[in-house]
């Protein structure tokens, strides 16, 4: 087969899966797990051969004329290149774990059915967003995707947290979808296509007439779509979902869409200084402020959640300083080890019985009764934090690099300002993450208190999910980097990944000072942390069942209310915590700017609809009803007096005709 007929089949195979699922899980419920894992691992399996296959080389085009349009032709086209075809593989990868971890997380949910058959699209259509050589059809995967995740994110329908969040997620997305529509059938009118080849050859001959306003309109797409400063909200509500749809919304699918498109269009953006200088300082604010924000969460979730939005941030960061390769080497690497701490933070609670950070403090031996989720989630936040060897430091080094380099004037078309901008605040936020990522696991893992009360062991295929996704969080970053292995720079752009001293020593420095400030304040507050066994008996009564834990995990505190005295973020943030806790109030600053102003133009076109435009419908009926029951009082049924009338009416005109002559 070629290459180009693999990669078809990868983009069929999850949608036939699921459609297959949902003909036949209900009716054959044996049939339900296979027909959700093995289509997606399958799809994985040929992804990573098209990957090998197509390898560093000269990229493979493949399209088809959908239909004469009149104007701008749409094509089905595949574009396959290094930095496409390795996209891929961690999609399958990821999404490949997340199936095998739903079979024993969600074992026994009525609607597994649906779930995996959600999922498997979702995959489908991530793959297509990759693949994709036309910007048309990479849309369609795109609103397929946001279609999917308000499903997903609102699995759990019946409570209230989670209808909220995927409406929420669906109407912030597509806040962000609307200009990023119009900001395409700009750029496809500028550049005469819409062939992503064609559109780039455009760009790099400056034959683009408005670059600005096309890049501005786009960004706002991807704002929405990955989670950045102002469009982030919708993400920490997310966690509504059940834990395997967050590792595979946050590692290497929705969130991971915008960064790809930024990457792959990257000479677009190029073309407008203002459009770089406004993704460094949405990128520069999205770090710095889910930073502060991880720190004062409560849920576990929630501050995975956070701790994606400022990764997302680092690869924003990259682009906009127009090294591609390193942003997309730190969302590969990103993508293993944030799936990794997500299905781990789900391990963890069905052990807990609470996504409560303040509970687990509380309780003893819970890293004994979730060993496997204590070890591997141990190893993320270690990639997560960019301490060496693992894979994050690599990565995120390479950020730094491209950052520090800009920040001399180096890099053509990029103001040095730029590059100063990207590298303060991923310095600055390097200290936060190593903060918040130690303050994750000394509360999880080194609590005090009340035995854990035993809910039950993982299914086996759990743990050995976490343990697959640990593989590439150890080794990805050194793999990538030995040209005698695998040489990563040649499948991009060919620039050089490699971390340099400065960034180095500033990088890990500066993790290590998070490290240790927040050890030394979790050493400071564990007096404030002992309460009484019963409390924390009273905490983590739960189902045994992890999805049961899930939905009714726990009673949180009120967002930007202060869960626990004794919370070490709440030390060092000091008078920070309480917005930090409340995400900065932007959900308030939006409900008063937006939300409420809707609400009263609904009322008002409401009142208008029933008091004045119905009104004014029963006012042109009430005549016709008057006159007919004048008229209907006149038939009387005798013939006497309608012949009487009838006469009278006669001497009436006579009389009229006489008087008028």
């Amino acid at each position: 087969m070629t290459v180009t007929t693999l990669a078809v089949l990868v983009l069929l195979l999850p949608f036939l899966g699921a459609a297959a699922s949902l003909l036949l899980g209900k009716r054959a419920p044996g049939f339900a797990q296979p027909l959700a894992v093995l289509p997606t691992a399958a799809a994985f399996v040929l992804a990573a051969i098209v990957a090998v296959r197509q390898g560093s080389g000269p990229a493979t085009d493949s399209a088809h004329r959908l239909t004469p349009t009149g104007s701008v032709p749409i094509d089905i086209a595949l574009h396959l290149d290094g930095f496409a075809v390795l996209i891929a593989v961690l999609v399958g990868l990821v999404a490949t774990c997340v199936q095998l971890y739903s079979t024993g997380y969600l074992r026994d949910d009525p609607r597994y059915v649906s779930y995996s058959a959600l999922v498997a699209i979702f995959t489908s259509a991530m793959f297509l967003v990759v693949y994709t050589g036309d910007v048309m059809v990479l849309l369609v995967g795109w609103e397929i995707m946001g279609i999917c995740s308000y499903f997903l994110v609102g699995h759990y329908w019946e409570t209230e947290a989670a209808r909220s969040a995927s409406i929420k997620a669906f109407l912030v997305t597509k806040l962000g979808d609307v200009p990023f529509l119009i900001g395409l059938f700009a750029l496809a009118t500028d550049a005469g296509t819409f062939r992503i080849n064609g559109i780039l050859t455009a760009a790099t001959h400056g034959e683009l007439h408005h670059p600005t306003l096309i890049a501005l309109l786009l960004l706002a797409g991807v704002a929405g779509k990955s989670a950045q400063f102002p469009l982030h909200t919708w993400l920490p509500d997310a966690m509504a979902g059940p834990t395997p749809v967050s590792a595979l919304i946050h590692a290497a699918t929705m969130v991971a869409a915008g960064i790809y498109f930024v990457a792959r269009l990257l000479p677009v953006f190029e073309t407008s200084a203002a459009a770089m200088a406004v993704l460094a300082v949405m990128a520069a604010v999205t770090m710095i402020g889910s930073g502060l924000a991880a720190l004062a969460q409560d849920d576990i979730k929630r501050v995975l959640a956070y701790s994606t939005i400022g990764q997302l941030g680092y690869m924003a960061g990259a682009l906009a300083v127009g090294d591609r390769s390193a942003a997309v080497f730190h969302l590969l690497s990103h993508g293993a080890f944030k799936a990794l701490l997500f299905l781990a933070a789900g391990s963890l609670i069905h052990a807990a019985g609470t996504n409560s950070l303040a509970a687990m403090s509380r309780m003893d031996g819970l890293g004994k009764r979730a060993e496997d989720a204590m070890w591997t989630m141990g190893i993320a936040l270690a990639a997560l934090a960019a301490i060496p060897p693992f894979s994050g430091f690599f990565s995120k080094e390479s950020v730094l690099r491209a950052a520090e380099h800009a920040s001399g004037g180096h890099t053509a078309h990029i103001p040095s300002a730029v590059g100063w901008t990207v590298l303060v605040a991923g310095l600055v936020t390097a200290v936060l993450t190593a903060a918040y990522a130690t303050r994750l696991f000394l509360l999880a893992f080194r609590g005090q208190g009340a035995q854990v009360p035993d809910h039950g062991r993982d299914p086996a295929v759990m743990n050995v999910v976490l343990w697959v996704l640990a593989i590439p969080t150890l080794g990805f970053g050194m793999v990538s980097l030995v040209p005698k292995v695998f040489d990563l720079p040649a499948w991009f752009d060919g620039e050089e990944l490699a971390p340099t001293l400065v960034t180095s020593v500033l990088g890990v420095g500066l993790a290590l000072v998070g490290v240790v400030t927040m050890y030394g304040a979790w050493q400071a507050t564990a007096a404030r942390r002992r309460t009484p066994a019963e409390a924390v008996v009273a905490a983590s009564a739960a189902a045994a069942e992890p999805a049961l834990v899930e939905e009714a995990a726990l009673e949180l505190p009120p967002a930007g209310k202060a869960a626990d005295p004794g919370d070490p973020g709440r030390l060092l943030l000091g008078p920070l915590h309480r917005p930090a806790a409340a995400g900065f109030h932007l959900d308030a600053v939006y409900s008063a700017l937006f939300v409420r102003p809707v609400l009263a133009a609904a009322s008002l076109v409401r009142f208008l609809d029933r008091e004045v435009i119905e009104t004014y419908v029963r006012g042109t009926g009430a005549a016709p009803r008057l006159l007919g029951a004048i008229v209907r009082r006149t038939q009387t049924g005798n013939v006497q007096t309608y012949l009487s009338v009838l006469l009278a009416g006669s001497v009436v005109l006579a009389v009229l005709v006489a008087v008028g002559a």
